[in-house]
Protein backbone atom coordinates (compact mmCIF):
# COMPACT_ATOMS: atom_id res chain seq x y z
CA UNK A 1 0.00 0.00 0.00
CA UNK A 2 1.44 3.35 -1.02
CA UNK A 3 0.83 6.18 1.47
CA UNK A 4 -0.80 9.33 0.21
CA UNK A 5 0.57 12.82 0.70
CA UNK A 6 -1.12 13.23 4.08
CA UNK A 7 0.03 9.92 5.54
CA UNK A 8 2.25 9.55 8.62
CA UNK A 9 5.18 8.35 6.49
CA UNK A 10 5.76 11.99 5.51
CA UNK A 11 5.84 13.02 9.17
CA UNK A 12 9.32 13.50 10.65
CA UNK A 13 7.96 12.59 14.11
CA UNK A 14 9.45 9.59 15.96
CA UNK A 15 8.45 6.15 14.69
CA UNK A 16 6.32 5.46 17.77
CA UNK A 17 4.19 8.55 17.18
CA UNK A 18 3.82 7.74 13.49
CA UNK A 19 2.64 4.24 14.35
CA UNK A 20 0.04 5.66 16.77
CA UNK A 21 -1.17 8.10 14.12
CA UNK A 22 -1.35 5.43 11.43
CA UNK A 23 -3.35 3.05 13.62
CA UNK A 24 -5.63 5.90 14.72
CA UNK A 25 -6.36 6.79 11.10
CA UNK A 26 -7.23 3.20 10.26
CA UNK A 27 -9.39 2.79 13.37
CA UNK A 28 -11.12 6.11 12.82
CA UNK A 29 -12.04 4.92 9.35
CA UNK A 30 -13.89 1.99 10.89
CA UNK A 31 -11.36 -0.66 9.82
CA UNK A 32 -10.62 -3.08 12.67
CA UNK A 33 -9.18 -5.90 10.56
CA UNK A 34 -6.17 -4.13 9.09
CA UNK A 35 -2.90 -6.00 8.97
CA UNK A 36 0.38 -5.26 10.68
CA UNK A 37 1.85 -4.60 7.24
CA UNK A 38 -0.84 -1.98 6.47
CA UNK A 39 0.01 -0.07 9.65
CA UNK A 40 3.75 -0.26 9.00
CA UNK A 41 3.40 0.83 5.39
CA UNK A 42 1.27 3.80 6.37
CA UNK A 43 3.68 4.79 9.13
CA UNK A 44 6.77 4.19 6.98
CA UNK A 45 8.38 1.72 9.39
CA UNK A 46 9.14 -1.99 9.47
CA UNK A 47 7.35 -4.64 11.52
CA UNK A 48 10.26 -5.02 14.00
CA UNK A 49 9.84 -1.33 14.84
CA UNK A 50 6.19 -1.90 15.73
CA UNK A 51 7.09 -4.91 17.88
CA UNK A 52 9.86 -2.96 19.58
CA UNK A 53 7.53 -0.17 20.69
CA UNK A 54 4.26 -2.04 21.30
CA UNK A 55 4.98 -5.76 21.38
CA UNK A 56 2.19 -6.63 18.94
CA UNK A 57 -0.50 -5.13 16.73
CA UNK A 58 -2.98 -5.44 19.62
CA UNK A 59 -0.54 -3.62 21.88
CA UNK A 60 -0.50 -0.75 19.41
CA UNK A 61 -4.30 -0.71 19.19
CA UNK A 62 -4.58 -0.68 22.99
CA UNK A 63 -2.15 2.25 23.12
CA UNK A 64 -4.22 4.19 20.57
CA UNK A 65 -7.42 3.57 22.49
CA UNK A 66 -5.79 4.55 25.77
CA UNK A 67 -4.44 7.76 24.23
CA UNK A 68 -7.84 8.64 22.79
CA UNK A 69 -9.66 8.13 26.07
CA UNK A 70 -6.97 9.98 27.99
CA UNK A 71 -7.82 13.04 25.91
CA UNK A 72 -11.40 12.79 27.18
CA UNK A 73 -10.36 12.34 30.82
CA UNK A 74 -7.87 15.22 30.61
CA UNK A 75 -10.44 17.57 29.10
CA UNK A 76 -13.10 16.60 31.62
CA UNK A 77 -11.66 18.97 34.17
CA UNK A 78 -11.41 18.59 37.92
CA UNK A 79 -13.73 16.14 39.66
CA UNK A 80 -14.19 18.59 42.53
CA UNK A 81 -17.80 19.37 43.34
CA UNK A 82 -18.91 22.91 42.67
CA UNK A 83 -21.75 24.74 44.36
CA UNK A 84 -24.08 23.09 41.84
CA UNK A 85 -23.52 19.30 42.01
CA UNK A 86 -26.42 18.61 39.68
CA UNK A 87 -24.72 20.71 37.01
CA UNK A 88 -21.44 18.86 37.60
CA UNK A 89 -23.09 15.49 37.06
CA UNK A 90 -25.03 16.70 34.03
CA UNK A 91 -21.89 18.17 32.47
CA UNK A 92 -19.99 14.94 33.07
CA UNK A 93 -22.77 12.93 31.42
CA UNK A 94 -22.88 15.28 28.43
CA UNK A 95 -19.07 15.16 28.00
CA UNK A 96 -19.21 11.36 27.98
CA UNK A 97 -21.88 11.29 25.26
CA UNK A 98 -20.10 13.97 23.22
CA UNK A 99 -16.84 12.03 23.33
CA UNK A 100 -18.59 8.88 22.10
CA UNK A 101 -20.29 10.67 19.21
CA UNK A 102 -17.09 12.48 18.24
CA UNK A 103 -14.99 9.29 18.36
CA UNK A 104 -17.49 6.48 17.65
CA UNK A 105 -14.92 3.88 16.63
CA UNK A 106 -12.75 4.53 19.66
CA UNK A 107 -15.83 4.38 21.86
CA UNK A 108 -17.06 1.13 20.33
CA UNK A 109 -13.66 -0.43 20.98
CA UNK A 110 -13.71 0.82 24.58
CA UNK A 111 -17.18 -0.32 25.54
CA UNK A 112 -18.18 -2.74 22.80
CA UNK A 113 -15.41 -5.32 23.20
CA UNK A 114 -15.81 -6.40 26.81
CA UNK A 115 -14.56 -9.50 28.58
CA UNK A 116 -16.83 -11.22 31.12
CA UNK A 117 -15.79 -10.44 34.67
CA UNK A 118 -12.99 -8.08 33.66
CA UNK A 119 -13.46 -4.32 34.16
CA UNK A 120 -11.95 -2.07 31.51
CA UNK A 121 -8.66 -0.70 32.83
CA UNK A 122 -8.57 2.04 30.19
CA UNK A 123 -11.84 3.66 31.32
CA UNK A 124 -10.97 3.31 34.99
CA UNK A 125 -9.81 6.94 35.49
CA UNK A 126 -13.12 8.34 34.24
CA UNK A 127 -15.04 5.97 36.51
CA UNK A 128 -12.86 6.99 39.46
CA UNK A 129 -13.64 10.65 38.76
CA UNK A 130 -17.36 9.90 38.88
CA UNK A 131 -17.07 8.01 42.17
CA UNK A 132 -15.08 10.85 43.78
CA UNK A 133 -17.70 13.34 42.65
CA UNK A 134 -20.47 11.19 44.13
CA UNK A 135 -18.51 10.68 47.36
CA UNK A 136 -18.51 14.42 47.87
CA UNK A 137 -22.19 14.60 46.99
CA UNK A 138 -22.87 11.93 49.62
CA UNK A 139 -20.98 13.89 52.27
CA UNK A 140 -23.27 16.83 51.50
CA UNK A 141 -26.35 14.67 51.99
CA UNK A 142 -27.32 14.75 48.32
CA UNK A 143 -27.51 11.02 47.54
CA UNK A 144 -30.35 8.60 48.20
CA UNK A 145 -28.15 5.56 47.39
CA UNK A 146 -24.47 4.79 48.21
CA UNK A 147 -21.90 6.44 45.90
CA UNK A 148 -20.70 3.15 44.35
CA UNK A 149 -24.28 2.13 43.54
CA UNK A 150 -25.04 5.57 42.10
CA UNK A 151 -21.90 5.47 39.96
CA UNK A 152 -22.79 2.02 38.61
CA UNK A 153 -26.29 3.16 37.65
CA UNK A 154 -25.12 6.39 36.04
CA UNK A 155 -22.31 4.73 34.08
CA UNK A 156 -24.51 1.89 32.82
CA UNK A 157 -27.11 4.37 31.56
CA UNK A 158 -24.50 6.75 30.14
CA UNK A 159 -22.76 4.03 28.14
CA UNK A 160 -26.05 2.55 26.95
CA UNK A 161 -27.33 5.88 25.69
CA UNK A 162 -24.06 6.69 23.94
CA UNK A 163 -23.89 3.34 22.14
CA UNK A 164 -27.54 3.71 21.14
CA UNK A 165 -26.96 7.20 19.70
CA UNK A 166 -23.87 6.02 17.82
CA UNK A 167 -25.99 3.45 15.97
CA UNK A 168 -28.56 6.06 14.88
CA UNK A 169 -28.12 7.84 11.54
CA UNK A 170 -26.70 11.32 12.00
CA UNK A 171 -29.67 13.23 10.56
CA UNK A 172 -32.22 11.08 12.40
CA UNK A 173 -30.38 11.00 15.72
CA UNK A 174 -32.64 11.64 18.71
CA UNK A 175 -30.45 14.06 20.65
CA UNK A 176 -33.11 14.50 23.33
CA UNK A 177 -32.80 10.84 24.28
CA UNK A 178 -29.62 11.54 26.22
CA UNK A 179 -31.23 14.42 28.13
CA UNK A 180 -34.30 12.38 29.07
CA UNK A 181 -32.30 9.40 30.31
CA UNK A 182 -29.80 11.65 32.08
CA UNK A 183 -32.45 13.49 34.05
CA UNK A 184 -34.27 10.25 34.89
CA UNK A 185 -31.19 8.47 36.23
CA UNK A 186 -29.97 11.49 38.20
CA UNK A 187 -33.43 11.89 39.68
CA UNK A 188 -33.30 8.27 40.85
CA UNK A 189 -29.97 8.57 42.72
CA UNK A 190 -30.04 12.15 44.03
CA UNK A 191 -31.96 13.17 47.11
CA UNK A 192 -34.91 15.35 46.12
CA UNK A 193 -34.14 19.06 46.29
CA UNK A 194 -35.53 22.12 44.61
CA UNK A 195 -33.03 21.44 41.79
CA UNK A 196 -33.60 17.74 41.20
CA UNK A 197 -36.50 16.00 39.44
CA UNK A 198 -39.02 14.19 41.61
CA UNK A 199 -38.18 10.49 41.64
CA UNK A 200 -41.39 9.09 43.08
CA UNK A 201 -43.11 8.69 46.45
CA UNK A 202 -40.29 6.64 48.02
CA UNK A 203 -37.85 9.43 48.77
CA UNK A 204 -36.29 7.55 51.72
CA UNK A 205 -35.72 10.73 53.80
CA UNK A 206 -33.55 8.87 56.35
CA UNK A 207 -31.24 7.38 53.73
CA UNK A 208 -29.43 10.54 52.66
CA UNK A 209 -28.21 11.57 56.16
CA UNK A 210 -27.08 8.00 56.83
CA UNK A 211 -25.17 7.88 53.52
CA UNK A 212 -23.60 11.25 54.33
CA UNK A 213 -22.39 9.99 57.73
CA UNK A 214 -21.01 6.80 56.18
CA UNK A 215 -19.08 8.83 53.64
CA UNK A 216 -17.72 11.07 56.42
CA UNK A 217 -16.60 8.01 58.41
CA UNK A 218 -14.86 6.61 55.35
CA UNK A 219 -12.91 9.85 54.97
CA UNK A 220 -12.03 10.43 58.64
CA UNK A 221 -12.84 7.80 61.31
CA UNK A 222 -10.53 9.45 63.88
CA UNK A 223 -11.74 9.49 67.47
CA UNK A 224 -13.57 6.15 67.22
CA UNK A 225 -12.24 2.80 68.34
CA UNK A 226 -12.50 -0.11 65.86
CA UNK A 227 -15.44 -1.47 67.85
CA UNK A 228 -17.24 1.87 67.91
CA UNK A 229 -16.61 2.34 64.20
CA UNK A 230 -18.02 -1.11 63.40
CA UNK A 231 -21.12 -0.47 65.52
CA UNK A 232 -21.67 2.96 64.00
CA UNK A 233 -21.36 1.60 60.48
CA UNK A 234 -23.77 -1.27 61.21
CA UNK A 235 -26.39 1.13 62.57
CA UNK A 236 -25.98 3.50 59.62
CA UNK A 237 -26.27 0.65 57.12
CA UNK A 238 -29.56 -0.38 58.74
CA UNK A 239 -30.89 3.17 58.64
CA UNK A 240 -29.74 3.59 55.04
CA UNK A 241 -31.40 0.37 53.85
Amino acid sequence: MQPDVTSPVDDPAPARDRLLLAAAQLLDGGDRSFSTRAICDLAGVTAPTLYHHFGSKQGLIDAVIHHGFTQYVSSAGSPELSDDPLRDLRDGWDRHVAFGLEHPNFYALLYGNVEPGRPCAITGPATDMLVRLLDEAARRGLLRVPPAEAAAQILAANVGVTLSLITQPGQGRDTRLSVRVRDAILGSVLATTSQTPQAGPDDRPRASPAIALLAALDRDPSGLTPGELALMRELLFRIRD
